[in-house]
């Protein structure tokens, strides 16, 4: 669970709540808060349907005064040339200062020379037909902020949109953010190398985050939506478009929401949703279309994930349509704080490299602990389900992940290349693994299986053919 008054980055202290912990209230308008979220369909009463309900029961959107502030009252243009993020700015300060309400962005073109930074209290919406279009020019996206840049900490172009420990914050409506990716940042994928390995080496030798600048010189993309270290977050209807790196992504938050989104975006590293050392997630009814995995859900990379040591857990992803260039259901690859409480159903998925991921290496550490996925029906797949614990490990192998307690249960694909793959290691094998009525039509290759004990399979059917193996597979 998140950790109150836990420091992480720059040495400031979140103050996050223990989840379940009794909390102040927050700043909320006179109306009614919004029911709590339900599940899709009733349950078994059994201890993960409890446990599933839990969850839900504490994810609460936040609500706003009913208040307005429209970027036009502050000299915005929707006419695409004029630079409107000086109006951007003011509002959300006004909306903010006021005690909260809703920034609008009417329909148009709005062109944004740098990021727009969220405060708490502020819901900005989109209305059907605004489109807020990104510059392509890194200088505008300074100064720096603190980010977290594939799991490691480290001080580097702010994100498109950008907020910073605040409570109650939200995008909403049915409009566009369009990072203009291709333009700019999206071309710096061949470009990075040197600075990934330079802020990675960083974290591993526990170089104070202070000291890990990047910026002007390198090439380190930033990422399209990032919320660090919030709490009570909504992003809803809105679509992400031509991203310039990850697409949303909550960091150390709490009672997280991301409904009816639309994620369309085919660049390198564009991932759909990726909560990432959070607790009390939701992601439900959206549409991804991406070029890297739908949902990836992270914790920190190896020791500098160790070091601030925040799991994510009680994250639910439900009702959703994914294809998908890469996977679209992920765990991992950073994952060193750890992951557990993990509920993935009633997914659709149409075309995608991988189907259910779970990514981790022999440098990573940490555990991913009781996950639930069921009720995912796929048309086609290069890997139907992909255990491994080898992936892009470079740093010697001393610290292998722990992968235990997960029960896939009424999964199928039409047609996969590879079947079901599970593979551990002799030091850390794959625990309690249950298979329940997972099948695959056609697979040439159905099935690799190794290091894996407390295996379960039942009603496993590759090819036509049931499945029977042992419990303990060396």
């Amino acid at each position: 669970m998140l950790r109150a008054g836990v420091t992480v980055g720059a040495g400031t202290a979140l103050g996050l709540p223990v989840a379940g912990a009794a909390q102040p209230a927050a700043a909320q308008p006179a109306a009614a808060q919004p029911a709590a979220a339900q599940p899709v369909a009733a349950q078994p009463a059994d201890a993960d349907a409890r446990e599933l309900a839990a969850i839900l029961a504490r994810i609460r959107p936040p609500t706003f005064p009913a208040r307005e502030f429209a970027i036009t009252a502050y000299g915005a243009r929707g006419d695409g040339a004029t630079d409107c993020r000086p109006a951007f700015a003011q509002a959300i300060a006004a909306c903010n200062a006021a005690g909260g309400g809703r920034v609008v962005v009417p329909a148009g073109t709005w062109l944004s020379n740098g990021p727009i930074h969220l405060k708490s209290r502020v819901e900005l919406h989109l209305a059907d037909g605004a489109t807020v279009r990104f510059s392509a020019e890194p200088a505008h996206y300074l100064p720096l902020v603190l980010t977290r840049w594939e799991g490691t900490e480290c001080h580097n172009y702010s994100p498109l949109v950008y907020a910073y420990q605040a409570t109650g914050v939200a995008i909403t409506g049915r409009g566009t953010l369009d990072g203009n990716g291709k333009a700019g940042f999206a071309g710096w994928r061949a470009r990075q190398d040197a600075d990934v390995n330079r802020l990675r080496q960083m974290g591993i030798d526990g170089v104070p985050v202070h000291e890990r600048v990047f910026g002007p010189g390198h090439f380190l993309r930033p990422g399209t939506v990032q919320f660090w270290g919030c709490r009570d977050v909504l992003v809803e209807g809105v679509s992400l478009v031509d991203m310039p790196f990850w697409g949303i992504h909550p960091v150390y938050c709490q009672n997280v929401t991301v409904r009816g989104v639309t994620v369309r975006s085919h660049n390198p590293n564009n991932d759909g949703v990726d909560p990432e050392s959070s607790t009390d997630v939701l992601v439900e009814r959206c549409t991804f279309d991406t070029g890297d995995d739908c949902i990836a859900i992270k914790s920190g990379r190896d020791q500098d994930g160790w070091r601030v040591g925040q799991a994510s857990e009680n994250i639910v992803v439900r009702d959703c349509d994914m294809t998908s260039l890469k996977a679209a259901l992920c765990l991992g690859s950073e994952m060193s704080g750890g992951i557990r409480n993990v509920f993935l159903h009633d997914i659709r998925v149409g075309k995608t490299f991988t189907g259910i991921y779970f990514k981790t290496n022999l440098d990573r550490g940490g555990a991913i602990t009781h996950v639930r996925i069921r009720d995912v029906p796929m048309q086609e797949a290069e890997l139907f389900v992909n255990f491994t614990t080898a992936y892009q490990g470079y740093r010697g192998g001393n610290h292998p992940p722990e992968v235990r307690d997960v029960r896939i249960e009424r999964v199928t694909c039409r047609r996969a290349k590879t079947g079901i793959r599970a593979v551990g290691v002799p030091a850390s094998p794959l625990r309690d693994l249950v298979l329940r009525d997972v099948r695959v039509d056609e697979t040439p290759a159905p099935h690799e299986i190794r290091h894996v004990t407390g295996l379960r399979l039942e009603n496993v059917r590759l090819n036509g053919a049931p499945l029977a193996l042992p419990s303990t597979i060396g």
